[in-house]
C-alpha cells in the first residue's frame, strides 16, 4: 500500500509559478515511477507528466511540455513538479499517481492516487 499525499496548490495569476509536491508513505517510494494527473472541472482526468522509478526517464503531456518540470527526491519520498508560465486553462485538481516500477502514461496505469490540489490560474 502507498499513500500519496498532494500540497503546494493555490492561486496564481497567468504567468506565473507554482511548485507541487507529492509526499509519499508505505512501501519503497524508488520502486514505483511516479507522475502527475489533472482533471479540469467537467472534463476527465488526464495525464500531465511522469518519471521513472529513479529519475532517469520523464514523459509530458504537449500541453505543459517546455513549461513544467517533474523530478523526484528517492531520499524523501518526494515528487515534484514545476510549474511555470501558468495560464488559465492549468487550473485544475492536480492528483499525483504511482504505478509499480514504470511511470503511469495513463489513468489506467494508475494503482495509487492522492487525493489532489487544487491549482487556480487567474487571467
Amino acid at each position: 500500500q502507498v499513500q500519496l499525499f498532494e500540497s503546494g496548490g493555490g492561486l496564481v495569476q497567468a504567468g506565473g509559478s507554482l511548485r507541487l509536491s507529492c509526499s509519499a508513505s508505505g512501501r519503497t517510494f524508488d520502486g514505483y515511477g511516479m507522475g502527475w494527473f489533472r482533471q479540469a472541472p467537467g472534463k476527465e482526468r488526464e495525464f500531465v507528466a511522469s518519471i521513472s522509478t529513479l529519475g532517469k526517464y520523464t514523459y509530458y503531456s504537449a500541453s505543459v511540455k517546455g513549461r513544467s518540470t517533474i523530478s523526484r527526491a528517492n531520499a524523501k519520498n518526494t515528487l515534484y513538479l514545476q510549474m511555470n508560465s501558468l495560464k488559465p486553462e492549468d487550473t485544475a485538481v492536480y492528483y499525483c499517481a504511482a504505478k509499480s516500477a514504470m511511470a503511469p502514461r495513463t489513468a489506467l496505469d494508475v494503482e495509487y492516487w492522492g487525493k489532489g490540489t487544487l491549482v487556480t490560474v487567474s487571467s
